[in-house]
């Protein structure tokens, strides 16, 4: 495991050992509502276009990263629920 992955784990340590049923298959199955979708495509469309403005990528890269960040937390709710034979 690369040293920064580590430490993310190590990081997410507590809302890992935080979960319990209900908590986990309401992380497991949340969704990004349907404007900030919106926005995300529209965002990414621009990227990939090149006609992102400074202020977009910036906004951008904070929703990829949340993005990234959830889903990394919606997989350790999976395997706990995985784990507890409730999936």
């Amino acid at each position: 495991m690369r040293a920064s992955a580590a430490l993310l784990d190590r990081f997410l340590l507590p809302f890992e050992e935080a979960l319990n049923e209900k908590s986990a298959r309401s992380l497991a199955d949340a969704r990004a509502d349907t404007a900030a979708q919106a926005r995300l495509d529209e965002l990414a469309e621009k990227n990939r276009e090149g006609t992102i403005t400074q202020e977009e990528k910036s906004e951008y890269e904070a929703m990829v990263n949340a993005a990234g960040m959830i889903s990394i937390l919606q997989a350790k709710a999976r395997r706990y629920l995985r784990q507890q034979g409730l999936a």
